[in-house]
């Protein structure tokens, strides 16, 4: 029971770090450098050694950690769990300055598909990243900074019953009119202004003409800078409740941002304690590896999304750098590998049972969900299944199935994605949740523990269990 409790505890720590993709990538280079990982650039030269813990970050939103079992030799399989760090939200846009009815408001833009309407009368919060410009002996230089606003500051309130009797009839959402955030009153936001500001205008002017003087200011006093060292930035919107342990017997964690960082924290903490001790690479023969990337969300198509050669370029780096003929042993490590593509599952919702498929109907405390789709929305096979299943079996580990009704869409994962542009073996899984793509999320705090627990044990045995499989022989 301690240990499930030090991993949702911990978990639950991580969702309250990360309220962006950038922050989750910051808080999983603080875990990595504490359990021994060193960091290495794509920019520059690997020197890479058999027995050593790396990672690297791209864009600081996409993340990779490797460890290199002693017994590696080129060639050998990559062992790799992928998720993503990046989830529905509404995104400051590049002109955010807003003024109607007497309130200054925060132009936003919609990423990904989320539940809209759950983020009405939510105590809003701004973070992400800032590029800033500092001047030094007539010289400038440029940097990201990350920044996250902790107290709420907007809001985006809804319409009374009284002004829409149909409300409860379907409310839709204009995402264009309906979703922008109140920051503050015109007449107060003029009372508060420094008097600086009603002086002549300063080198800021562009900025001020783009964005409220209220939000840069707010900005630059989180990051210790002034307003117009503010070069540019990728904010967006966050909910200020924080992520809880919760129900009636503390059964559950409800947050924002569950699908996908559950998926993230579980198979980083995983990769991390199967590589902690100093014996763990021993007998390892391949290479652990956790990739989180960005854009999941929207596509993946973008230079740290999966849909980007960032996974190749991994693998062929991680395999030049033990020997000579990489083309060719690339190839063959390709096919030696194995790619668990983690992202969360729909559970059995009691309000709507009707939505699941009658004999594929995930439930919370079961466990993972291996992901099953004849058209390839998921890229599990009889194969991959298996892989997983015989791993849950082995340690007492609860799994369960899904599959989506015939008459209904089915969503994808970067499983897909990278099972199709790598050439590598994959099974899609994920554990259960309800509410997914809403600003608040929930799933059983026990199938936190039994993702955890199920990722490590996959890093520790797959090689000597993929040594069994006879398929293409």
């Amino acid at each position: 029971m301690a240990k499930e409790t030090s991993v949702v505890s911990d978990f639950v720590a991580f969702l309250n770090a990360s309220p962006t993709a950038f922050h989750a990538v910051d808080e999983s280079k603080r875990l990595l450098r504490d359990a021994g990982y060193e960091q290495v650039s794509e920019r520059e030269e690997w020197n890479l050694e058999a027995g050593n813990k790396y990672f690297f970050t791209r864009n600081h939103s996409t993340i990779v950690a490797f460890a290199i079992g002693k017994k590696y030799v080129a060639g050998n399989g990559f062992h790799i769990v992928g998720a993503h760090t990046d989830s529905p939200c509404l995104k400051l846009k590049p002109v955010t300055k807003v003024s109607k009815g007497g309130c200054l408001q925060v132009g936003v833009q919609t990423y990904g598909g989320g539940l809209w309407h759950t983020w009405f009368d939510r105590d809003l919060t701004i973070a992400g990243r800032v590029m800033i410009r500092k001047e030094k002996d007539g010289s400038a230089s440029y940097s990201h900074r990350l920044v996250r606003l902790e107290e709420p500051i907007m809001r985006i309130p809804t319409l009374a019953i009284h002004l829409d009797r149909s409300a409860n009839d379907g409310f839709k959402v204009n995402t264009q009119t309906h979703l922008l955030p109140v920051l503050a009153t015109s007449i107060m936001a003029e009372m508060n202004k420094p008097a600086a500001e009603n002086g002549p205008e300063d080198v800021s002017i562009v900025n001020k003409s783009k964005h409220h003087s209220l939000l840069l200011q707010m900005l630059a006093n989180q990051i210790g800078c002034e307003p117009d060292e503010i070069c540019d930035f990728e904010l967006q919107a966050c909910d200020t409740q924080p992520g809880v342990v919760a129900g009636a017997l503390k059964e559950f964690v409800y947050s924002g941002r569950l699908d996908n960082l559950c998926m993230s924290f579980c198979s980083l903490k995983a990769l991390i304690d199967a590589t902690f001790s100093e014996s763990s690479l021993d007998d390892e023969t391949g290479v652990r590896m956790v990739a989180l990337f960005d854009h999941e969300e929207v596509g993946s198509n973008s230079a740290q999304g999966a849909g980007s050669p960032a996974m190749f370029d991994a693998l062929s780096r991680i395999t030049s750098c033990f020997g000579s003929d990489s083309k060719q042993l690339i190839q063959k490590a390709i096919q030696r590998s194995f790619l668990v593509s983690a992202d969360m599952a729909h559970a059995l919702h009691p309000n709507y049972m009707d939505k699941h498929e009658e004999n594929h109907q995930p439930k919370m405390h079961g466990g993972l969900v291996i992901k099953h789709n004849a058209n390839q929305r998921y890229a599990t096979n009889a194969v991959t299944s298996f892989v997983f299943r015989e791993i849950a079996q082995k340690h007492n580990l609860p799994i369960q199935d899904f599959v989506v009704r015939n008459d209904m869409p089915c969503g994808s994962t970067i499983g897909p994605i990278l099972a199709s542009g790598v050439g590598i073996r994959t099974v899609d899984v994920g554990a259960p949740q309800l509410s997914m793509h809403s600003i608040r999320e929930m799933c059983a705090a026990d199938d936190v523990k039994h993702s955890y627990e199920h990722f490590k044990v996959y890093f520790q045995e797959f090689s000597y269990l993929d040594a069994k499989i006879a398929v293409d022989m």
